[in-house]
């Protein structure tokens, strides 16, 4: 039988995202008594899955527009650490959308530890469901909407979000206007069927698809890529441009699609250097539409369409995307 998509969950946190959105900037004030960062003005940053691609977001716009040093913490070498690591006076975030991922929590004590000040980033309110919160001291809180048990979709916007807010509290880098502009159009990315049903035979059709984005457009890459492999059970990669042309267009051929995120209309030289190489090998490519909101803003509407785009071919593959195998919300790789 076939679903109606808006009869799905993941349509339904899909549709949440611009009036949650909305309801973050209302409350954006909050961050600049979280917003902890070093003298030096350096951060490290910690998640997993769609939170370590929003790690990811995070470095891009942070190095780009708030003159923040990025660092990204590895588990594992903290947990094997020989000697004990000097983190006096150093911030590290945590992304978790529950706060409940234990290897995160275990992670951050221990760098609290060793000195470091935390702040945590998730979208539970509930504090005795949330240790990564109670650990931290600080919480940047998402929403107040719960998690449901689909892939990540408003909660990972949520922290694109965040971030963006971050670097506005921190550098007064963008416009008022740059983030309400955003809302109404991620309102009108929730509503399109971007692409069509055309689109979705089409990538139906593809044995692999390549995502391949520059700065915070890498990170949109990422998360679009891990999106259609958990909901649609999709052969699907995310590259940077350059990680792109340094072997993985090799393994694409003509039976395979690759998107192309460019931050404006005209082809950035190193997303044209991609297109051109496709060209020459016979792979068929699919250039994003970047729409007409300022850069880097424009990656919101455009991660939204690529999620209702997941959605959209799981069900024409008569798969359920509210309950794909191999998804955990909470992953315990502690």
């Amino acid at each position: 039988m076939k679903t109606n998509i808006q009869d799905t969950l993941t349509f339904r946190d899909i549709n949440e995202i611009p009036s949650l959105l909305e309801e973050f900037s209302a409350r954006a004030g909050e961050i600049k008594r979280l917003a902890l960062r070093s003298r030096e003005r350096t951060v490290y940053l910690v998640g997993r899955g769609s939170s370590g691609t929003a790690t990811l977001f995070a470095k891009y716009i942070w190095e780009t527009y708030a003159g923040t040093i990025v660092n990204f913490i590895h588990p594992h070498s903290i947990f094997e650490a020989r000697k004990p690591l000097n983190f006096k006076g150093q911030a590290v975030w945590a992304f978790s959308q529950s706060g409940r991922s234990q290897d995160i929590v275990a992670c951050l004590g221990k760098l609290m530890k060793w000195g470091a000040g935390g702040v945590a980033v998730t979208n539970e309110d509930d504090l005795e469901r949330n240790p990564l919160a109670g650990l931290a001291g600080r919480h940047i809180l998402l929403s107040h909407s719960k998690e449901l048990p689909v892939a990540a979709t408003k909660s990972f916007e949520l922290q694109l979000w965040a971030v963006l807010w971050t670097a506005q509290t921190w550098a007064s880098c963008f416009s008022p206007k740059d983030f309400k502009r955003t809302i109404a159009a991620a309102r009108a990315a929730a509503a399109e069927n971007y692409g069509g049903a055309e689109l979705v035979a089409r990538i139906g059709k593809a044995h692999m698809l390549g995502f391949v984005g520059r700065g915070p457009f890498n990170a949109v890459a990422e998360d679009s890529a891990l999106k259609f492999r958990e909901m649609a059970k999709a052969h699907a990669f995310g590259y940077s441009a350059a990680e792109f042309l340094h072997g993985p267009v090799g393994a694409y051929s003509r039976k395979d699609l690759v998107f192309l995120f460019t931050p404006s209309w005209k082809l950035p030289e190193d997303i044209l250097k991609v297109k051109l190489a496709l060209e020459e090998r016979g792979t068929p490519f699919y250039v994003v539409e970047p729409g007409s909101l300022k850069y880097p803003f424009n990656c919101i509407p455009v991660d939204i369409r690529m999620k209702k785009l997941a959605l959209r071919l799981a069900l024409a593959k008569g798969l359920n995307p509210d309950n794909p195998r191999g998804l955990n919300k909470v992953t315990q790789t502690f």
